[in-house]
């Protein structure tokens, strides 16, 4: 039992940090890009730009505040969420436990860019004939993934216990 607990805990962190690693080396070629250029306007494609903003809020940018407090508490609220997810991988055993590290992957790297630029470097940009979506990185896109496996789970793990219900 202890054995594996143990293996659990060394397989989450090698997870969380390789996560973490992808998005801060992502962040440091675009901003490499930044001390070099002066900007960060690519052009890829007609669907995918390298575009840098400098994120103030969560996600995509929603809940952007110029307010140092709102910030700060913001940032206090991501913290206290990150020691839920904790939590939640400790407590769970299956397949839930993978998404749940992305997540906390994901965000552990943004938080360190809240904390230590007091702003989330976003840079990817999707768009098609105009409509730009908004601008995200990589630790978005862990975020959003493991999220949204979580709800898949959820809804096949309830479908599934109302199956059972039926017979």
């Amino acid at each position: 039992m202890k054995n594996e607990t143990n293996k659990k805990i060394i397989i989450s962190i090698l997870i969380i940090f390789f996560i973490f690693l992808l998005d801060r080396i992502t962040k440091i070629l675009i901003l490499n890009i930044v001390e070099e250029t002066g900007e960060v306007d690519i052009y890829i494609n007609s669907f995918f730009n390298l575009y840098l903003v400098w994120n103030k809020g969560i996600g995509f940018g929603l809940l952007s505040f110029d307010q140092e407090h709102i910030y700060n508490s913001i940032t206090i609220l991501i913290i206290l969420i990150n020691f839920i997810i904790i939590y939640l991988i400790y407590l769970e055993k299956g397949i839930k436990t993978y998404f749940l590290l992305a997540i906390l992957g994901g965000s552990l790297g943004n938080l360190f860019d809240r904390i230590y630029y007091n702003a989330v470097p976003d840079f990817m940009d999707l768009n098609y004939k105009g409509f730009h979506w908004f601008i995200f990185n990589v630790a978005d896109i862990f975020i959003t993934l493991g999220i949204i496996c979580l709800i898949l789970a959820e809804i096949i793990n309830y479908k599934k216990k109302i199956n059972e219900k039926k017979y």
